[in-house]
């Protein structure tokens, strides 16, 4: 067996797209709630890899089911179907609205299904009229030019030629505005329901009832994005039980796989229907190794003793928060539920979510941000309490040192 070659920081510099700007360090391990970098310095893991390890590093749920799956079968074309894609599917759709499900390996893939869904259920129900997509500024709903075209932050929409048309967007938890625009050409409303790169904004529950009762009034689907907020992330298995406001789809991914790539779109049965064979797929979607994983990444996570204790580690959150700027005075307050949670900068220090996340790293936890004015946390939804508490010590050290 040859070698590895040794590689540093340096060498993404030499052979990697620019598109990205990563830190110094190189994480080589993980445990649990805690990695580990090149230089064998351990940080405390407050960012999850953007709200997907929910599990944290290296669960054993999930070590086992992929070494379990990864020697048996790893890869079929979906001329065939197997048996964790249907299994994951059956538990997915008994503990949630939906009746049917497809599987993608992303959350861009999932809202990218969920569209083209909306859109072919429009055609064939209603006619070529019925095809405006209605989203809301700083939502985010992928990457793809059809799903950053949706989301509202042009700053990532701009710059690639001409956009997918017939999509529009108002201010968040806006009803008025909604209502003002909606008509019954309108095929689609797309909506994270508590919006997490736009800075973790929570939707006041009146304003997502009212976009329901707008849809069922104009017959337009309500398409909700929970690659964020989903599978467990804010206390419930989906954000939208926490409200009672039940979308026609919803797109989920990050914490479905706790790592592993996986995303999928939950619709019902009548809407299904209009993905006929052949209409839309995806050559790894579904795949038995991604399937096995998430499987086994739902049979820990629904479970009423993982969903409370979410509720329980976000007061513990809040409180570490609290005291912090009790003494140091930057946040003008901590939103968002569950551990999905944004601490956001006061006028004092806007602008500068990104020292506090530097500083973080320098203190050894990892955070983010979510936007230029918001600190973001979205760790292990099964972080160990003294990991918390070891956590927030670093980061008011960080605090302590951006205020200087």
């Amino acid at each position: 067996m040859a070698d590895k070659m040794h590689v540093t920081r340096a060498t993404f510099d030499d052979v990697m797209v620019p598109n990205y700007n990563p830190a110094k360090m190189v994480p080589v391990k993980g445990e649990g709630s805690r990695v580990w970098d090149q230089d064998g310095r351990e940080y405390v893991d407050f960012a999850g890899g953007i709200a997907v390890n929910c599990l944290g590093h290296c669960h054993p749920a999930m070590v086992n089911a992929l070494t379990e799956q990864g020697n048996k079968l790893w890869h079929l074309s979906n001329v065939f179907t197997n048996e964790p894609a249907l299994r994951l599917a059956s538990k997915l759709t008994a503990s949630t609205f939906a009746d049917r499900v497809y599987f993608a390996n992303s959350g861009a893939e999932a809202n990218e299904a969920a569209l083209k869904l909306a859109r072919r259920w429009a055609l064939e129900q209603h006619g070529e009229d019925k095809q405006q997509i209605i989203a809301f500024t700083k939502g985010f709903h992928g990457r793809t030019f059809f799903t950053v075209t949706v989301g509202g932050q042009p700053a990532y929409s701009d710059g690639f030629g001409p956009k997918p048309g017939a999509i529009e967007h108002i201010p968040y938890n806006d009803l008025a505005a909604l209502e003002k625009l909606m008509s019954d050409k309108t095929c689609a409303v797309m909506m994270e329901p508590l919006q997490g790169e736009g800075g973790v904004i929570e939707a006041d529950k009146a304003f997502l009832q009212g976009v329901r009762d707008l849809c069922d009034k104009h017959n337009v689907l309500l398409i909700f994005d929970e690659v964020q907020t989903g599978f467990g992330r804010t206390g419930s298995l989906y954000c939208y039980q926490q409200y009672g406001v039940v979308p026609d789809i919803l797109a989920t991914a990050k914490s479905l796989g706790g790592g592993f790539p996986i995303g999928a779109m939950l619709t019902t049965k009548a809407i299904a229907e209009h993905l006929k064979p052949g209409t839309h797929g995806s050559t790894y979607g579904g795949n038995p190794l991604a399937c096995a994983v998430a499987e086994a990444v739902f049979d820990v996570v629904n479970s009423d003793d993982v969903l409370n204790g979410v509720k329980a580690r976000e007061q513990l959150f809040k409180q570490h928060l609290q005291r912090i700027n009790d003494k140091y005075q930057v946040f003008d307050e901590v939103r968002g539920k569950g551990l999905l949670l944004g601490a956001a900068l006061n006028s004092d220090y806007e602008g500068r979510a990104r020292d506090f996340l530097n500083a973080a790293a320098e203190e050894g936890v990892m955070v983010l941000v979510a936007g230029p004015n918001v600190v973001r946390f979205t760790p292990s939804l099964i972080i160990p309490e003294a990991d918390i508490d070891a956590g927030m010590e670093r980061f008011e050290k960080a605090v302590a040192k951006v205020v200087g």
